[in-house]
């Protein structure tokens, strides 16, 4: 087998310690291959040894790219005194949270209501039955200050189980059944969803109330981008343009994402954004780049470039799909998961540090954009301009308060402070020069970056994360006028998407697959969740709107109706995020947060919709409503936590706006026309002979009379728009 290159050591290394995960494929599980610890992967065989020896089990969650998993892994997992604690007296299960996130919710469930808190890694004391009894998160390897070191932990743990079982597993039991109760959402028979003006009102007012103002976004730090924010905004807007509501919404969408993009979250080197802001003003990020936010960035700047004409917002669409197709694409079609925040420095050593493969120091800008710029305004350089333009100062510009651990001293994050126009007069030249200067020193900086040690890549391939980055491409694509080299790339995902992720003998979703590894070939591939399935069928709607190929729309419908049979609460409506039949799974839940990533069931809400106007099938809209009904609660009382669920209930509420065009004959015979037939009696115009292009606007299950005009086509598009298309 071709190992997944996530792993941190060369095969010809010599290690001192092996355990059971060296034969996985999951890069997290693979940097924990030769820690002293007798490490299991999730499965029978550690659940059985539990059982049989009477131990209880050490749950232990992260992924590769987690800068405190890092830090735990060096810290606690290397040490021979911990391992051995751990070896001898547990049973130790390492996760890797994107593989397994049914996994990962139930425990973090757990953690969160027993601690208040929650993040990765994730530690977790389980019985043998799998039942939590005690858990957290990081823990340093001894005790530090007031916070116990996990040695203490352990000891203190290992006396209990020893002297005080019984309780340790009745209180686990409590806990856990009190959990089943608090997650529960369901729907009673007959009921409807609330009404979506007065939800979506108060989503707005709750978003309006955490903004802040200066620089954007919904808290004061850290920042995160949030798209599900930002997108449900700019649905507001289109249906309350007329009010000071739906201009305030747009202005708080636009002004966040023009501050992301001028900040240092967004890499103006290398392009892509990282994966959130330690302070108020986009400045300082956590370096770590992750695919889903890629994603849904490219479509919030998009959007936002559609709904305020500025070529700014598509500019940054595209760059970021350029970063995304450069380094985090496989040659098969898929995309890989992430890059990870921490890297060697350039000036050695041995030690990675966050964020070195992307800071600068003035020294090294002056020395590398040293030439001079003749026609300023007195003696400058290249490096003068750039240096002004994007914040770099000589003794750094990175704040103690953002560096903690001293990673950043000296160095500069790229931020701009100054408009182009703003730079081009400080130094007495033309806005078009400066343009100019400016991209030739991030190209000189480029290339200088392709020689510092890069930081790792995870490339694990999960099918969610790439729906998601289909529907970045596919929606991009055509916004861009139907951008050919796009929409074949999104083409080529999809297509990898059903070679590589679809067991059509078992009509099944794959969870993942890897960098030169077939899923199905050594250990058992780990079967889809809802949300791969979810964001493939957005993805592959999507893919359908941007190319009009059919292969694509048919395939979402076919892995809706399986999504159906594997998730679908049948007695309280909505979804389950796994299949309810896996024994191992003690909570089945239904995520009721939008957050880094949208709800499986907030975009299920939207599939469902979009497929019913295509198939002409009523029990999808049905099937909508009572998931919308089983969040009744959640969305009437908090909906700035399920923003991309209330645009599916706009959705609902304002009807989305279809448009039929006949192009040629053919169409009568598609498999539109099958699914619904008021098609077939649908015509082209002859326009004097030969036929032209005939569109119907349509809304509602009823259409308009046929267009030929384009002129008038967008006349009727434009009229009512406060009414609709919402999506």
């Amino acid at each position: 087998m071709i190992m997944a290159s996530g792993g941190e050591r060369s095969s010809c290394t010599s290690d001192k310690h092996t355990n059971r995960l060296s034969n996985e494929r999951s890069p997290y599980l693979l940097q924990h291959a030769h820690n002293p610890v007798d490490w299991y992967p999730w499965g029978q065989e550690a659940f059985d040894k539990a059982k049989n020896e009477d131990k209880p089990i050490f749950l232990s969650v992260g992924y590769s790219t987690c800068h405190w998993c890092h830090v735990m892994e060096r810290e606690s997992f290397e040490d021979e005194e911990i391992g051995k604690i751990l070896s001898d007296n547990f049973v130790c299960i390492k996760v890797d949270r994107e593989e397994r996130p049914d996994v990962d919710k139930v425990y973090m469930t757990f953690v969160q209501a027993t601690s208040g808190g929650g993040g990765w890694p994730m530690s977790v004391w389980l019985t043998p039955d799998l039942k939590p009894f005690i858990g957290g998160t990081y823990f340093p390897p001894r005790d530090h200050g007031r916070r116990p070191g996990l040695k203490t932990v352990l000891m203190r743990i290992i006396e209990q189980w020893q002297n005080n079982r019984p309780a340790l597993e009745s209180s686990g039991d409590r806990i856990l059944e009190a959990l089943k109760k608090g997650t529960a959402i369901s729907a009673n028979p007959g009921d409807s969803p609330p009404l979506a003006p007065d939800v979506a009102n108060r989503c707005f007012q709750q978003l309006a109330h955490s903004y802040e103002e200066e620089y954007g976004g919904f808290r004061d730090a850290p920042k995160f981008p949030s798209p599900v924010n930002l997108m449900f905004l700019m649905s507001y807007w289109c249906v309350n343009r007329s009010t000071s509501e739906g201009v305030e919404a747009l202005q708080m969408a636009l002004h966040t994402l023009r501050m992301m993009a001028l900040g240092g979250i967004r890499d103006h080197v290398a392009q892509g954004f990282h994966r959130y802001s330690t302070d108020s003003s986009w400045h300082v990020p956590h370096f770590e780049k992750m695919l889903y936010d890629q994603a849904q960035l490219a479509v919030a700047y998009i959007t936002a470039s559609q709904v305020s004409g500025e070529q700014f917002f598509a500019d940054v669409a595209k760059d970021i799909l350029l970063y995304v197709s450069r380094d985090l694409s496989d040659k098969s079609g898929g995309f890989y998961s992430a890059e990870d925040a921490d890297s060697v420095p350039a000036s050695g050593g041995s030690e990675k540090r966050e964020g070195a493969f992307c800071i600068w120091t003035a020294s090294e800008v002056r020395e590398l954009l040293s030439e001079a710029v003749e026609g300023a305004t007195g003696p400058a350089t290249k490096a003068d301009i750039f240096m002004h333009h994007y914040g770099v100062r000589e003794q750094g510009n990175v704040s103690p308060e953002q560096d903690p651990h001293g990673e950043l001293q000296g160095q500069n994050v790229l931020i701009v402070r100054y408009s182009v126009e703003l730079t081009a007069a400080h130094f007495g030249i033309s806005v078009e020069k400066v343009n100019e200067l400016l991209a030739s020193a991030r190209a000189q900086m480029a290339e200088v970056r392709k020689s510092r040690p890069r930081p790792h890549l995870d490339t694990k391939m999960l099918a969610s994360w790439n729906g998601l980055m289909l529907s970045a491409y596919a929606r991009v694509g055509a916004a861009l006028g139907g951008d050919k080299a796009l929409l074949e790339r999104a083409v080529q995902a999809g297509n990898f998407l059903k070679e590589h992720l679809w067991d059509a003998a078992t009509q099944t979703i794959l969870r993942s697959c890897y960098h030169n590894v077939f899923c199905w070939k050594g250990s058992p591939p780990i079967s889809g969740f809802l949300d791969d399935y979810t964001f493939i069928i957005g993805g592959l709607l999507d893919l359908y709107e941007a190319t009009l190929q059919i292969e694509w729309l048919q395939w979402a419908e076919e892995l809706q109706l399986r999504q159906d049979v594997l998730f679908w609460d049948e007695e309280g409506g909505g979804y389950f995020c796994s299949d309810p039949s896996d024994g191992t799974v003690l909570l089945q839940l239904k995520e009721d947060q939008d957050g880094a990533e949208p709800s499986a069931n907030s975009v299920s809400a939207s599939n469902l919709l979009r497929l019913s106007h295509y198939t002409g099938r009523q029990d999808w809209v049905h099937r909508s409503q009572q998931l919308l009904a089983a969040f009744s609660d959640r969305l009437t009382r908090v909906p700035i936590a399920l923003p991309e669920m209330v645009r599916a209930l706009m959705a609902h509420h304002y009807t989305l706006k279809q448009v039929l065009m006949l192009l040629d004959s053919s169409d009568a015979d598609s498999f539109l026309c099958q699914r619904l037939p008021a098609l077939a009696s649908m015509f082209r115009s002859d326009g004097g002979g030969g036929g032209v292009a005939t569109a119907y606007v349509c809304s509602g299950f009823s259409c308009s009379l046929p267009v030929t005009d384009a002129l008038e086509l967008r006349r009727m598009l434009l009229d009512g728009m406060d009414e609709t298309d919402v999506q």
